[in-house]
């Protein structure tokens, strides 16, 4: 069982937590989530094949995301999902924006970085497959339906908003 704080509109805590999948938000009530782009210093982005079973099943996804659970700050989350879907252990920048949707937050980080792809430990009930991508490549696979269907723009943002990003951390 999965608890997730619930927030208000002005993303401040409401002592309460919902079940994940289980209690439903009401109006006013909000979930953190975040996302964490891994660059290359050539500028590409690791992504992951999400695991058949999941939702959006074998298409691939931005290097990690999830839901931050009760009492997890979205730095402590992103660190937690990193780890746990490709087994990266990476010293994050603050988030270097937060995308606002229908029910929460979406905290979405940015790092440099270039672990091998030998070097990853897939959590197999989440990733099945993970590799390096231009923009031009993950756009191109968002058009032919084997991206998870993100909004384009926000595939480029990702992309735009890295170019400032950072040290590389080897």
């Amino acid at each position: 069982m999965e608890l997730w704080d619930i927030y208000d509109e002005n993303r401040r805590p409401t002592g309460r937590t919902a079940v994940r999948d289980v209690t439903p938000l009401g109006a006013g009530e909000y979930h953190l989530v975040v996302h964490i782009a891994v660059f290359s210093a050539e500028g590409k982005m690791l992504i992951q094949r999400r695991a058949l079973h999941k939702s959006a099943g074998g298409l691939w996804d931005i290097t990690a995301g999830g839901s931050a659970i009760a009492g997890e700050s979205s730095a402590d989350a992103a660190k937690r999902e990193l780890f746990e879907e490709l087994g990266l252990s990476l010293p994050l920048p603050r988030p270097a924006f937060t995308v606002n949707f229908s029910s929460g937050f979406d905290d979405v980080f940015l790092v440099r970085a270039e672990p091998q792809l030998s070097s990853l430990v897939l959590q197999e009930e989440e990733v099945c497959d993970a590799k390096w991508a231009t923009e031009e490549e993950i756009l191109a696979m968002l058009d032919e339906g084997l991206f998870v269907t993100y909004r384009r723009h926000f595939l480029q943002l990702l992309f735009e908003t890295n170019c400032g990003y950072g040290v590389i951390i080897r």
